[in-house]
């Protein structure tokens, strides 16, 4: 959720400075109203639970301040209290908890130069577990592609209002690996051109990879104008060329279930980080959560303290799984294959040892394969997938 809060605090230092212009030029902050933001979503998982604060950042300035030194903790309607520790800028939980059916919290921040500020007092929402999370074949803007669907049922409608993350891990596989690497090595006899060494390849540089996304937007959904409480909603879409997909490819899908109040600010917060928002000529301001400065009624404060039961559910599938007749898709590169003569003979233009040896040595170009003189060689990128990626495999990859 870390992207879509960021932007909105960049829009609100917009709104709060001079917003019209007809000529381009580098935007700077003329005036600057700076204010606490809290991102706070508190589970019924059993768990280290975590807190983000920080501060509004200047339209110029590269990443928002991290709010370091304050004292965070949340209490609940029973007497009991959950403290919290700084670890990098973020505040974690000194122990596992978990919110629990019932229970009102309440979340407390005080700040290094001593001001105080709490939210309104949450309850957890509706324990609905996800269904299901299927890949279906699908078309969105004329491309076509998989849509991941996430189902859910509650009976006793009393849900309604859902948001969602996920995390997606792909496999890849470098097209043009190969288990040897050339490398330059000096000719036998002094004058020689340099000569080509074929040597088994590291065990850093991988053939096959993994590489893990979160998901950063604000993905909602609400069966309140339903006459049911039952979600089938795409929450992601592939298109059948990405090459995120060629191999195999998994999704976990976390469901949060929101209160009303909670679903119509990060619906909110959604629609001002739009670009239309920025450039209407109706500028929205500034609108509160559930936080409040406990010194100043008229301090602003940016965030929403959510109290939300969630569950999660995990699939994979395989390119041929969903598209059994289609190609696969193309490789995030070109791996289109460079062939050198490896041979030195001046004016005879077929002959490219220098620019060969030039490749090798600089790592520009891996080795493919050769025949006798002939050596193809590929971007590193095509024979080494770990240099753009992980070659650890997930504990949960099946």
């Amino acid at each position: 959720m870390k992207k879509p809060i960021n932007t909105i605090v960049l829009l609100l230092c917009l709104y709060f400075a001079t917003s019209s212009c007809t000529e381009q030029y580098a935007i700077q902050t003329n005036t600057f109203e700076e204010a606490l933001v809290v991102e706070a979503t508190l589970t019924n998982e059993l768990k280290t639970q975590k807190i983000n604060i920080s501060r509004t950042y200047k339209f110029e300035e590269n990443a928002p301040k991290l709010e370091v030194g304050a004292t965070i903790f949340v209490n609940d309607d029973s007497g009991n209290t959950y403290n919290f520790e700084e670890n990098n800028g973020i505040y974690y939980s000194t122990e596992p908890f978990q919110a629990i059916p019932g229970k009102a919290y309440t979340l407390h921040i005080t700040t290094s130069d001593g001001k105080s500020y709490s939210s309104a007092t949450e309850v957890m929402t509706t324990v609905n577990g996800i269904e299901n999370v299927v890949p279906v074949v699908d078309f969105k803007d004329g491309e076509r592609g998989v849509s991941l669907k996430v189902s859910s049922f509650d009976p006793a409608n009393t849900s309604k209002y859902y948001r969602y993350e996920y995390e997606e891990t792909y496999k890849i596989i470098a097209p043009n690996w190969n288990s040897f690497r050339a490398i330059t090595v000096p000719g036998e006899n002094p004058g020689d051109h340099d000569e080509i060494s074929l040597v088994p390849r590291g065990p850093m540089e991988i053939r096959t990879c993994y590489s893990t996304v979160f998901s950063n937007d604000i993905i909602q959904t609400s069966t309140a104008d339903l006459n049911e409480d039952r979600v089938d909603f795409p929450i992601r879409f592939i298109g059948v060329k990405d090459p995120i997909i060629i191999n195999r490819y998994s999704i976990l899908v976390k469901q949060y279930v929101q209160s009303l109040a909670a679903y119509t600010f990060y619906k909110t917060l959604n629609e001002l980080s739009g670009s239309e928002s920025i450039l209407s000529q109706n500028q929205p301001g500034f609108f509160y959560g559930n936080l409040k400065s406990d010194d100043n009624p008229n301090e602003k404060v940016i965030g929403f303290f959510e109290v939300a039961s969630v569950s999660s559910k995990r699939i994979f599938f395989n390119f041929t799984d969903v598209f059994p007749n289609d190609p696969l898709p193309p490789y995030f590169v070109d791996c289109t294959k460079k062939e050198f003569k490896f041979c030195f003979t001046p004016g005879v233009t077929e002959c490219k040892g220098n620019a060969l040896l030039s490749a090798i040595s600089g790592n520009q170009l891996l080795y493919y394969y050769s025949v006798n003189d002939l050596y193809y060689m590929v971007v590193p990128y095509c024979g080494d997938c770990s240099l753009f990626s992980s070659n650890i495999v997930p504990p949960f990859w099946e």
